[in-house]
């Protein structure tokens, strides 16, 4: 399975007890664990000091239990790393630091370790290696180790080799790389003081190849250990467990070759946050007892520093925190005196009835939109004018009298033409005929008043008209002409009180023009 170069591992269990939280006492003492805390366990929690670092507070996180594992990994990208880096000092340090801690190595086989090389090229390097031409580099990590005090150190060498993630696999050539597996180990262990374990673990499942076919045999390998992860082949734990190359393989074939089993690697993966995988996967532990484990802690995987499965956290923390027993505190009964009980009188409260006040209703005032009338302007009817027929008098010859210059002429009253608020009917005038000027001795005509038209208020007044010129009497002829017909007359318009108002007072004329010479008279 494919890790990356620098692993991240942290493991959370169990929960702090309600009791320390709330007292604040406390965390348990190292050693105080539940059952089965024979089982050294760990976690992958970084490779370097930070990785040391962070072993106390996972210990804290799970209320107070050692943690007995300390896992790192060398850098497999050059030979100078995989003869050993600065960072061992802090992880040998941290190990000395406790007789049972264990410190757990994975060390690769190849340099360009996850450069994905080829297969031809992965046969070739193997074979390199069974000729011995690496010895030289696992011998200085050996002198290396023992040098800082770690020669018990567990040996994960060529974890996974059944796979295809890694330069060191066992696929392109089986028969060689256990040689050259073989020759590692010797060389290693031709380091004065060392006391190596070396674990031999592969992923569970078949994989590229089935496990047991690059097993190099039970003179080179002392622990046989498995990486396993919740993911395929299987989609169950008991599919897990079951399956070609699985978990019960791998406990059966160790069995059978007399070698304690291990896990260096197990976790959450493809499946998600699988608390049920945790929690079988802790039983499986405890039940097959294995010489360790290490959870790997970096996010898909992990359940302490990856925050991305809460439920598998709880389920890890609930089964590996530890639960020391408490002292038992010495219970000091307190005496009860019995209160003696005065029963209250209890005395009924008078139901005053809350008077219903009627709420008044106000009406609402209705105020009326107010109408404003649109103007209706009447049609007036034009009444059709009666012609008053005019009393003719008898023509009476007048003695002709002289005016005398000091008595005006009597003034003819203008008759007022009041304006139509209607369309006034035009008048045609007609076309005067002309007569010639005949001198002719004309009897005065008897000057017939003009029916006078009383102005109306609020009419407007028609322009003065000049009075006329005094006309000289003429000598009296026998044959009087007839009377002139008025020209005009002029009748009032009423159009009620308000109308008027609006409109003012007017009236309606009519002009009749029959001419100078006229003799036509109807009446």
């Amino acid at each position: 399975m494919s890790r990356p170069h620098r692993r991240l591992v942290s493991t959370c269990v169990g929960t702090v007890t309600a009791g320390l939280l709330a007292t604040g006492a406390a965390l348990a003492a190292p050693g105080e664990e539940p059952a089965g805390s024979g089982i050294a366990m760990g976690a992958y929690l970084d490779y370097g000091p930070s990785g040391v670092a962070r072993i106390p507070l996972l210990s804290r996180w799970l209320g107070g239990r050692e943690i007995r594992v300390g896992h790192t990994y060398l850098p497999g990208d050059r030979w100078s790393n995989i003869e050993g880096t600065d960072f061992l000092a802090d992880w040998a340090e941290w190990r000395q630091a406790r007789s049972n801690r264990m410190f757990v190595l994975n060390v690769p086989m190849q340099e360009r370790n996850e450069s994905r090389i080829p297969d031809h090229q992965v046969a070739r390097l193997i074979r390199a290696g069974a000729d011995g031409q690496n010895d030289a580099h696992f011998k200085k990590l050996a002198e290396r180790l023992v040098s800082l005090g770690v020669p018990d150190t567990v040996i994960v060498l060529g974890w996974e080799m059944n796979g295809t993630t890694y330069t060191h696999r066992c696929g392109p050539d089986p028969e060689r790389w256990k040689v050259y597996w073989k020759r590692v180990v010797t060389a290693m262990r031709s380091v004065p003081g060392q006391r190596f374990k070396f674990d031999y673990a592969p992923n569970r499942g078949t994989d590229a190849i089935g496990w047991t076919r690059c097993y190099p045999g039970d003179d080179v390998v002392d622990i046989v250990g498995m990486d396993s992860y919740d993911q395929g082949p299987g989609s169950t734990f008991d599919d897990q467990v079951s399956q070609p190359y699985g978990l019960q393989k791998h406990v059966d074939f160790a069995k059978a070759h007399g070698k304690e089993i291990s896990y260096p690697e197990w976790g959450l993966f493809r499946h998600g946050d699988n608390p049920e995988y945790v929690r079988r996967m802790i039983q499986w532990i405890e039940e097959h007892k294995p010489a360790y484990h290490t959870i790997t802690d970096y996010c898909p995987h992990g359940v302490w520093q990856c925050k991305q499965n809460p439920r598998s956290s709880k389920a890890f923390r609930d089964a590996l925190s530890a639960k020391p027993d408490p002292l038992p505190t010495p219970v000091v009964p307190t005496p009860v005196i019995p209160t003696p009980v005065v029963p209250t009188p209890v005395i009924p409260t008078p139901v005053v009835p809350t008077p219903v006040v009627p709420t008044p209703q106000v009406p609402t005032p209705q105020v009326p939109t107010p109408q404003v009338p649109s103007p209706a302007v009447p049609t007036p009817v034009l009444p059709t004018p009666v012609l008053p027929s005019p009393v003719l008098p008898s023509p009476v010859v007048p003695t002709p009298v002289v005016p005398s210059p000091e008595i005006p002429a009597p003034e003819t009253v203008p008759t007022p033409v009041a304006p139509s608020p209607v369309v006034p009917s035009p008048v045609v005038p007609s076309a005067p005929q002309p007569s010639p000027a005949v001198p002719s001795p004309v009897a005065p005509s008897p000057v017939v008043p003009s029916p006078v038209e009383v102005p109306v208020p609020g009419s407007p007044s028609p322009a003065p008209v000049p009075a006329p010129v005094p006309t000289p009497l003429k000598p009296p002829v026998v044959a009087p002409k007839p009377p002139s017909v008025p020209s005009q007359w002029c009748v009032p318009l009423n159009f009620g009180e308000w109308l008027s108002k609006i409109v003012g007072k007017q009236a309606i004329c009519f002009k009749i023009d029959l001419g100078e010479d006229s003799t036509w008279w109807p009446f």
